[in-house]
């Protein structure tokens, strides 16, 4: 086990620990406890500690593995997680696709059972002695709260909503897999110490959200159980334990692909392999597997349509992209004789390029073929179909959209600290 230095927090569930030997980094230590209401109940719960532990890692391996920023590295041991070390942003994260809770009663007259698409965000400043009041955007601004030399202004709290629902519509994406309804979750960030950069932090577990099987309260497998209990008994306890089990038992599975597939390029000459290789690259950082062959629909029609029938007769789900310059035969052909997708991506010149590109746009009637000129834009098209199907992909597609997003944000903040 690594050395352990200083005691740097002590929460109601975990310890957390510096590492002597990796600066930078923390061990987060899981206790075998649970409580509700502020801790104004607490009780032993044994083998608490290496559920939690084990969900936790399962949920930010998912994450990270999508693309979101967290401070999660590894998973040390059955109760202990290794994360970077982060100053805590003092605000609980409420993110709600299903009103119920304390919503209701904050909002007297909604039913329980109310969608909100889009999702509703709250933040709740940790404040323990009172009662962890809710607090408005303008509140967080006001606080200034300055963490590991970050001032927490519009453009982090903005970061930080954006992401919250990002999070969340990962995971409730992840839990429809399991016909689960995620109805709610909350979550806090930090500011990496190293990197002065917002990460999500602290831990995602059964204390974190509400999940209801098949979108049914009854079923409900979350802590809401413990927090209901009228009394504390030894068998309302191995209820309790057993939820807990089976969210840690399931969420492994969150991790599994539900659907495989595959691209397959087909070039109509070597000399379009850089091309290729950009669509290649770009689906395999989809998870997505990528084959490249070389066929002409010009020069070796039966060809082409033997590769098309080696691919379409082994069930798997396959996006054909062809690429070929000139005069594009290939998709066309392609798409007259499959009912599989078919992306166009012509490599085109700048001498012949506006002409040779209605080759992949004026189809004969009876096509569906699609043309996208950028090849990283045809994998991502690829990935958004397999997306309906499989939610790792999507949870990529997810994530990517949030880190463009917070790229453009921290870009102008920059750009605006440089001209002012």
């Amino acid at each position: 086990a690594p050395p352990l230095g200083l005691k740097l927090s002590e929460g109601k569930t975990k310890q957390i620990f510096l590492l002597v030997d990796q600066p930078g980094l923390v061990l987060v230590q899981s206790k075998d406890q649970i409580t509700a209401g502020n801790a104004a109940r607490k009780d032993q719960m044994e083998g608490k500690a290496a559920i939690a532990n084990k969900t936790t890692s399962c949920v930010f391996r998912l994450l990270q593995e999508s693309g979101i920023k967290t401070a999660f590295v590894k998973q040390h041991s059955d109760t202990a997680f290794i994360a970077a070390h982060c100053e805590m942003i003092p605000i609980e994260w409420v993110c709600r696709r299903v009103a119920t809770g304390s919503f209701l009663k904050r909002n007297p007259g909604v039913k329980e059972g109310y969608r909100f698409s889009p999702l509703k965000m709250e933040m709740f400043f940790k404040d323990d002695a009172n009662n962890d009041p809710q607090w408005s955007e303008e509140q967080l601004l006001e606080a200034k709260f300055c963490l590991a030399g970050l001032t927490i202004g519009q453009c982090e709290v903005d970061i930080m909503n954006r992401s919250t629902v990002a999070i969340f519509e990962i995971l409730e994406k992840a839990w429809a897999t399991q016909d689960c309804t995620l109805v709610d979750m909350k979550i806090e960030f930090g500011v990496n110490v190293k990197t002065q950069e917002i990460v999500l932090a602290d831990v995602i577990d059964n204390d974190s959200w509400r999940l209801w099987p098949s979108g049914d309260r009854s079923q409900q497998k979350d802590k809401q159980v413990y927090r209901d209990l009228k009394e504390v008994t030894p068998e309302a306890m191995q209820v309790v334990k057993r939820n807990f089990e089976w969210v840690s038992e399931r969420v492994k599975l969150l991790l599994e692909h539900q659907a495989g597939g595959r691209v397959v390029v087909l070039m109509g000459s070597t000399s379009d392999m850089a091309h290729c290789e950009k669509i290649r690259k770009a689906c395999t950082s989809y998870g997505i597997p990528c084959i490249l062959r070389v066929t002409s629909a010009h020069k070796g029609p039966d060809e082409t349509l033997r590769i098309k029938a080696e691919y379409e007769g082994d069930g798997v789900p396959t996006v054909f992209v062809a690429v070929a310059g000139r005069s594009n035969g290939l998709g066309p052909v392609m798409s007259g004789n499959t009912a599989y997708p078919v992306i166009n991506c012509p490599p085109l010149t700048p001498d012949w390029g506006a002409q040779d590109v209605w080759s992949s746009l004026r189809m004969p009637s009876g096509l569906g073929c699609s043309t996208v000129l950028s090849p990283e834009a045809a994998a991502q098209f690829a990935a958004q179909i397999f997306g309906l199907t499989d939610h790792l992909v999507w949870c990529k597609l997810r994530a990517s959209m949030l880190n463009t997003w917070v790229a453009l944000k921290l870009a102008d903040k920059k750009l605006q600290a440089c001209s002012l």
